[in-house]
């Protein structure tokens, strides 16, 4: 079958075996069910989360670095190159999976609120204004990264930086004046959950080689991610060809359509935005 329905021309399939290098039955039986069906790995047959699913991704990847597979499809090729999906790693004490996109619970939620709260305390006993080192101090015990206490602090309308570098405790009238339009309730420190929802991803940084928490996805992604004109203009206004560093916020939000069905959302799109 061919994607026009005209069922002359030919359609290049998404995964194919290289048999001069391997033989088909060293495939795994998921593999060989995409491959026979012409259906990406980002349209997974596994559910999301699940052994089946990782090992699948690493099977994969394992094949596609030696020549063995060959793989057209740009989203799957996307994630086998720019990403460590199928792989673990230990943060804290703990296995986990990398750059696996994970709703973020209740609990988490809820961390996100007192770590706000607590850098508008640790402002304001600093006497309204402090570097952003000792707010990573203040807010440590919360489990905040450096690069996470900075979006904390993007996520606030009651707090800017100064021109001399410094973090300014704004007083609430003046926020209100001049609204953060990531953060529409004013009295709140809340995520922007207008149609979307705020997700976690484990990455490895390929600097330090260490793993650390990447949140992303406030701001209500879910309603724009079918709307092409919102599509459009929160690629623009993000910059989101540019967004290559995937320790950080933007790469993944950029590029949410991707993890679409992994993460229950509905999507007629692919790729980044």
């Amino acid at each position: 079958m061919c994607d026009c329905g005209c069922n002359t021309c030919e359609t290049k399939s998404t995964l194919m075996l290289n048999e001069s290098l391997a033989p088909r039955d060293i495939l795994s039986e998921g593999l060989k069910y995409h491959m026979d069906a012409n259906k990406p790995l980002t349209e997974h047959l596994y559910r999301a989360g699940s052994d089946s699913y990782f090992n699948l991704w690493a099977e994969a990847r394992s094949l596609y670095s030696r020549n063995i597979l060959e793989i057209t499809h740009e989203d799957d090729l996307a994630v086998l190159t720019e990403t460590d999906l199928g792989h673990y790693g230990m943060f804290e004490g703990k296995k986990v999976p990398l750059d696996f996109p994970i709703e973020i619970n209740e609990i988490e939620d809820e961390n996100f609120v007192k770590g706000i709260e607590l850098l508008r305390s640790t402002l304001s006993k600093e006497g309204g204004a402090a570097g952003l080192e000792p707010l990573v101090k203040a807010l440590s015990g919360l489990g905040f990264s450096k690069d996470e206490v900075v979006d904390l602090i993007k996520n606030n309308i009651n707090i800017k930086q100064h021109r001399d570098g410094d973090y300014i405790l704004l007083p609430l009238e003046e926020a209100k004046k001049k609204p953060n339009k990531n953060n529409k309730k004013l009295n709140k420190p809340m995520r922007d959950s207008s149609g979307g929802k705020a997700y976690k991803v484990y990455v490895k940084d390929p600097k330090t080689k260490k793993i650390k928490t990447v949140r992303f996805g406030s701001g209500g992604l879910r309603a724009k991610i079918n709307d092409k004109k919102a599509r459009n203009a929160f690629a623009k206004r993000h910059k989101c060809s540019t967004k290559k560093d995937k320790t950080k916020a933007g790469y993944w939000s950029c590029r949410l359509p991707r993890y679409a069905k992994l993460l229950g959302l509905k999507s007629n799109f692919g790729g980044f935005w």
